[in-house]
């Protein structure tokens, strides 16, 4: 079992930066994959970034490349999230996952929640205009 916390959300204005962290704890040698995932209340879980351990792979939904970059701290156990030119629609609850497939090679694959298999709690991000 894995436990994934994660912290860092808070009030930005838009163009500007927040950093959003997620410490996994348990079983943290399983998982390969970590995730961020935002979800707006009454639509789908939407996947935002992926980071894969085993080589470093990266993967990123459109509507955040270029202003957002996931990183891991192996040592801390931790995955970041540092988005840049944040927008009023960057607003909502980000979730960190995670997942032991090791094979996520595509890009539909990383940012599926049903590819993932623990979660933790969110952090809300909300982006003034």
């Amino acid at each position: 079992q894995v436990q994934l916390l994660e912290s860092g959300g808070g009030s930005v204005q838009a163009g500007g930066s927040l950093r959003v962290s997620c410490a996994a704890s348990g079983d943290t040698n399983s998982p390969n994959c970590m995730a961020w995932f935002r979800q707006v209340p009454g639509k789908e879980r939407e996947g935002v970034a992926v980071i894969c351990s085993d080589d470093g792979r990266t993967f990123y939904a459109d509507s955040v490349k270029g202003r957002s970059t996931i990183s891991q701290d192996n040592a801390k156990k931790s995955t970041y999230l540092q988005m840049n030119s944040q927008k009023p629609e960057d607003t909502t609850m980000y979730y960190c996952a995670a997942s032991e497939w090791w094979d996520m090679s595509t890009i539909q694959q990383a940012l599926r929640p049903t590819s993932y298999h623990y979660w933790g709690q969110g952090t809300q991000v909300t982006v003034s205009s």
